[in-house]
């Protein structure tokens, strides 16, 4: 059925189950009828013609025949633009080598052979690839060996960690750009550029709803959306056309703060008229990321020159800098989510956050010294985190990070120093999926192996509160009186897997918005 048929003003589900039983859809917990008005959980109670009185008569009912359900969905970290063009993008994930790389660009371009046609209207649009991780390649990139694969069409080749970029001469020239005899383009460099590689006029509102309705069925509710773009602007024109399916939180990066400052948008602010689009953080990257070996770290990475500028990574902004766009932010009303990757970024945004006395977030927090995990606590911060990345990162962290992965993603003790966590994807860095940052968080593995530092899970039901909007405040993984009905039914109870056996294929039977069924796989 049409999931927007239904009314959102009064919405009985019936015979629904809450997490902590046995697992089963015949037998466990008693059945409760949830009873949804004006896009809050106005009662619940035991199942039964109770629940019809109080006003639902005449309401609407879905019988959820013994599904759990459980609070909506969010990704706290998301690149929505990126995760929509990705999948439309030369997928590069499994490749290991730059040869494989290579071996795939030549089997793109041979089957459009009109891209290398002068006058054909193909002609000079290019290949863009995405998803090479090149840590641990055998070989390494080269601009020659891409010139000599491509040619005079020109190619550009997106890092899966959307920090590094592999370009050919010709795509240089387009660009007005030029890089090493790698190639390659690394962080700010790289950043400056990727946008030239995708024609907004092909990112058209029904492929944003299309995207946004894959999310929902998958139980999410909404995204905080960390795409370097103009969020402020861009997304109440979406939801008005009509991507309605997910809140969505905005960020603001720093060369548009004074922007929003100057018209007054303060974090928390409604910013279109249906109250889907609201105000979020100034984002700003603080160092580069683990795989293109730019993560600051206190140690150098192996077999770099330690005479090299960056033998130890790259602090991106300087730290004045960065209190100092932090400052206006926090002055003007707007929170701040403040990327770190290595542990010595995390100690620099850590004594910032300090020195200004302001709350806030710290995105990916994926390698800590160990002294500062209880400053989080001390500082009211959270960590944002993308457990799917450690799966991604484990076999590079422990060739580049040896001997100090025991406090890489350290999930485990950032809760237990009491610490909220928040679970994300960094899609498209992985699949804007929480189920599957959900499972990894509690399993610490993937593909049949054996878990990466397993004293660092998590317990499902801490995963999931870390996937609500309310994080892993107590209770946040339980739906109570006055939510607000933003509300996932699902197959089995995810408190039921401890070992995350079928978390990542979890079942997703229907998604509400403020009671307003975004998908209806019941129907």
């Amino acid at each position: 059925m049409n999931p927007t048929s239904r009314r959102s003003d009064s919405l009985i589900l019936r015979n629904v189950r809450l997490p902590g039983g046995d697992g089963a859809l015949t037998s466990g917990p008693v059945l409760h009828d949830v009873h949804l008005v004006d896009g809050r959980v106005a009662s619940l109670a035991p199942a039964g013609p109770g629940a019809r009185r109080g006003g639902a008569a005449g309401a609407d009912s879905l019988d959820a025949d013994g599904r759990f359900l459980i609070p909506g969905l969010w990704d706290h970290h998301v690149h929505f633009t990126q995760w929509v063009i990705a999948r439309r993008r030369l997928d590069l994930a499994a490749t290991t080598s730059a040869a494989e790389v290579l071996q795939l660009v030549r089997g793109a371009l041979s089957s459009d052979p009109a891209l290398a046609v002068e006058g054909s209207e193909q002609a000079g649009s290019g290949v863009v690839g995405y998803g090479f991780r090149d840590g641990l390649w055998p070989d390494l990139p080269s601009l020659s060996s891409l010139d000599e694969a491509t040619g005079s069409v020109p190619v550009g080749l997106i890092s899966g960690d959307l920090h590094c970029m592999w370009l050919n001469t010709a795509l240089q020239t387009r660009l007005g750009v030029s890089t090493d005899a790698s190639g390659l383009l690394r962080e700010a460099d790289s950043f400056a550029v990727m946008d030239q590689l995708q024609d907004p006029a092909a990112l058209t509102p029904e492929i944003y709803r299309q995207t946004a309705q894959a999310a929902a069925k998958r139980g999410v509710v909404g995204i905080v959306e960390f795409e370097n773009a103009d969020n402020i602007s861009q997304w109440p024109l979406r939801t008005a056309a009509g991507v309605d399916s997910l809140r969505v939180e905005v960020s603001v990066w720093p060369d548009r703060l004074q922007s929003a400052l100057l018209a007054g948008i303060s974090t928390g602010d409604a910013l279109d008229e249906r109250g889907l689009v609201t105000m979020g953080p100034l984002k700003v990257i603080s160092d580069g990321s683990l795989n293109t070996r730019t993560a600051w770290c206190w140690d150098p990475y192996p077999e770099v020159d330690l005479m090299h500028p960056h033998s130890c990574g790259m602090q991106t902004v300087p730290m004045d800098e960065l209190q100092d766009v932090m400052r206006q932010a926090r002055d003007g009303g707007i929170a701040a989510a403040i990327h770190a990757i290595g542990d010595r970024a995390n100690s620099a945004v850590l004594d910032a956050f300090e020195a200004l006395a302001m709350p806030g977030v710290i995105e990916h927090a994926q390698l800590l010294r160990w002294e500062d995990i209880p400053r989080f606590a001390r500082l009211g911060l959270t960590a944002s985190v993308q457990p799917e990345h450690a799966m991604d990162d484990r076999d590079v962290a422990d060739a580049y990070w040896a001997g100090r992965t025991d406090r890489a993603f350290p999930l485990d003790a950032l809760t237990r120093a009491g610490v909220p966590l928040r679970l994300g994807s960094d899609a498209p860095v992985a699949p804007l999926d929480p189920w599957v940052a959900i499972a990894a968080a509690v399993s610490r593995s993937r593909d049949g192996r054996d878990a990466w530092h397993p004293e660092q899970r998590l317990d499902p039901a801490t995963a999931l509160a870390a996937a609500t909007r309310g994080g892993t405040a107590k209770g946040s993984h339980q739906v109570s009186e006055g939510d607000a009905a933003d509300l996932v039914l699902v197959e089995t109870d995810p408190l039921a897997d401890p070992q995350a056996v079928g978390l990542r294929e979890m079942g997703v039977s229907a998604t509400l918005l403020g009671g307003r069924l975004t998908y209806d796989g019941i129907s």
